[in-house]
């Protein structure tokens, strides 16, 4: 299962949640989500870490994003990582699926309403990435010219409601 992704709200604060189900185990998928060497493959920005609660993250890379550091919040291994990553928080999550698959969840929680079609358009491409990643394809990163439109996602959130009108950087 595959979700396209929504507005939520969390504790008051805007977010957009994804979620997947992915045929492997969640050790696998953990490996993905967590390691500097597999979230090079998807993730918007390379990624070093000093992966313990309260370590440090850092984030370098992203043609779009200044190289920013942030905290890691939760790191609870395999199961639960969170960091707050320049204004926002970041929230991944993993739980068995009873079929030796596991259930992926990306909570981004946003630090305005209006950037949620932005954001939920930029997650979209990486998660595709990260498919192809967990499915062992190649997946050459979010801002290949192999990876799918962040305007036609843009686009599509905009049409369906989703709070936009943040910055787009170029």
């Amino acid at each position: 299962m595959m979700d396209r992704g929504t507005y939520v709200e969390i504790d008051g604060r805007p977010a957009v949640r994804f979620q997947r189900t992915y045929p492997h185990p969640i050790e696998r998928v953990w490996r993905a989500v967590t390691e500097p060497g597999e979230l090079t493959h998807w993730f918007p920005q390379n990624v070093t870490m000093d992966a313990r609660e309260g370590g440090k993250i850092e984030f370098s890379g992203d043609p779009h994003m200044d190289s920013i550091t942030g905290t890691i919040l939760v790191w609870d291994p395999p199961r639960r990582f969170a960091f707050t990553w320049g204004g926002d928080e970041l929230r991944l999550e993993l739980a068995p699926d009873g079929a030796g698959g596991c259930t992926f969840t990306l909570v981004n929680v946003i630090q305005s309403r209006d950037a949620a079609a932005r954001n939920a358009a930029g997650w979209a491409v990486c998660l595709a990435e990260l498919d192809k990643v967990v499915a062992g394809q190649p997946a050459d990163g979010p801002h290949s010219g192999s990876a799918e439109s962040w305007r036609e996602h843009y686009d599509a959130y905009v049409a369906d409601g989703m709070p936009s009108g943040a910055e787009i950087p170029q």
